[in-house]
C-alpha cells in the first residue's frame, strides 16, 4: 500500500547507492572526498556572494562558465555547467543519447550509468575489462554512442592518450567522457574538445578542487553539444547553479597553484600508501585517482570492510560481481592513511 502513489516509472526504478555518511566519529574513506580544504579564495567568494541573494543566479553559471572557459582556453559557448557532476551526466543522457541506439561503457565503472540508462530507457550495452581491469584496444569498436569514465571508477586505472582517441574516432555518435579524477595525474580528453565534434568531456570540483559540499561541475564539448544540454537544462531547471556555488567555483577554478599543490600532496600520500599495501602482500591497482583499488583474500574483503570499521575506519565496497573482493579506500591525510596502513597491518 505505501507505492500506491507511486508512477510505474518510480516502482520499477532500482536506484543509485550513494555511500555512507556515518553519523559517527570514524576515519572517512569511503566517498572519494578530498582530503584537504578549498583555496581561502572559495570561503570569500561565497561570503561576499551571500551578501545579496534577492535575485536568480545566471541560468548559465555566469562567473562559473566564465572561469571554466579561461582556464582551458576555449569560448563560454563550449562550455556547460550543472549542480554536480551527476546532473551533468544525467542531462548529458538525456541531450545526446537516443532509445534506439544502444550505449556503451565498461563492464566495472560508475555505477550510476545503469541507473540512468533505465530511468531515461535507454539500452545499456558493455564491455569487459581485461584480467588486469585495463580497457582493451578495440573493446568499443562500432559502438553508436559510449561513455567512459576516465580514470575509471572503481579502479582508479586511466586509459592512454592514444586508446581514448580510438574509442573517440571509433564511434559514429556521441562520446562522454567523464573526468571526475582528472586532477590526479591522468591524460585528459578536454584538450581535444575542438577537434571532435562529438566530443564531451564533463569535470566535477567535487574531487581534486575540495568541493563536494558546494555542487559545481561543468561539461565541454563543441557548442552544438552544448547547446542541446542546455536545451534539456532549460526544460527542467533553468537555474540549476546557484549564486553561492558559482562563486565558490570561480574562485576555486581561479586559483590553479593551490589546486595543483592540493593534487600533489594527494598523489604523494597515493603512491606511498600503494606501496605500503604492496609490501604487506596485498594486490593494488596502479590508480591516477584520489583513492586505491584494494584486492582482499585473507581475509576476504567482506570482513576486512567490516574489521576496518571496527577499527575506526571507513571504506567503501561493493559486494557483487568482479569487484566482490576488493576495497575502494579514499586517500585521506597522511595521518589518517599511517592510521589505515597499521589497521591493514593487524589484519592482515
Amino acid at each position: 500500500m505505501e507505492k500506491a502513489y507511486w508512477s510505474a516509472k518510480a516502482r520499477a526504478l532500482r536506484p543509485y547507492t550513494a555511500g555512507e555518511q556515518p553519523r559517527e566519529k570514524l576515519i572517512k574513506l569511503n566517498t572519494n572526498e578530498n582530503a584537504y580544504p578549498p583555496s581561502p579564495r572559495v570561503t570569500a567568494a561565497v561570503a561576499e556572494a551571500a551578501a545579496d541573494l534577492r535575485l536568480y543566479p545566471p541560468s548559465d553559471g555566469g562567473i562559473f562558465r566564465e572561469a571554466a572557459a579561461q582556464l582551458h582556453g576555449l569560448d563560454t559557448t563550449q562550455i556547460f555547467c550543472a549542480n554536480g557532476s551527476d546532473e551533468v551526466l544525467a542531462q548529458a543522457f538525456l541531450a545526446l543519447f537516443d532509445p534506439d541506439r544502444p550505449v556503451y561503457t565498461l563492464d566495472v565503472t560508475y555505477s550510476f550509468y545503469p541507473v540512468w540508462a533505465d530511468l531515461f530507457g535507454l539500452e545499456l550495452r558493455t564491455v569487459p575489462l581485461d584480467k588486469d581491469y585495463a580497457v582493451m584496444p578495440g573493446s568499443f569498436a562500432g559502438a553508436g554512442a559510449v561513455v567512459l569514465t576516465n580514470p575509471n571508477a572503481p579502479t582508479g586505472m586511466a586509459a592512454r592518450p592514444g586508446l581514448l582517441r580510438e574509442i573517440i574516432e571509433g564511434t559514429d555518435g556521441p562520446v562522454i567522457i567523464d573526468e571526475a579524477y582528472a586532477g590526479f595525474g591522468s591524460h585528459s580528453a578536454l584538450p581535444w574538445v575542438g577537434e571532435y565534434d562529438n566530443l564531451l568531456v564533463v569535470r566535477t570540483l567535487s574531487k581534486s578542487y575540495s568541493l563536494a559540499g558546494l555542487r559545481a561541475a561543468y561539461a565541454a564539448g563543441q557548442p552544438h553539444l552544448i547547446t542541446a544540454l542546455e536545451t534539456i537544462r532549460n526544460s527542467y531547471n533553468s537555474y540549476p547553479v546557484d549564486r553561492l556555488a558559482a562563486a565558490g567555483a570561480a574562485a576555486a577554478l581561479r586559483d590553479e597553484a593551490w589546486h595543483k599543490e592540493c593534487c600533489g600532496r594527494i598523489m604523494k600520500t597515493r603512491d606511498r600508501t600503494r606501496q605500503a599495501l604492496i609490501d604487506l602482500g596485498h594486490r593494488v591497482l596502479p590508480s591516477e585517482a584520489n583513492f586505491l583499488f584494494v584486492e582482499c583474500t585473507d581475509p576476504d574483503a567482506a570482513s576486512m570492510f567490516q574489521a576496518l570499521r571496527d577499527r575506526g575506519i571507513l571504506v567503501r565496497y561493493f559486494g557483487s560481481g568482479r569487484t566482490r573482493n576488493f576495497l575502494r579506500v579514499t586517500i585521506g591525510t597522511d595521518d589518517d592513511m599511517d592510521a589505515f596502513i597499521k589497521a591493514m597491518e593487524h589484519i592482515s
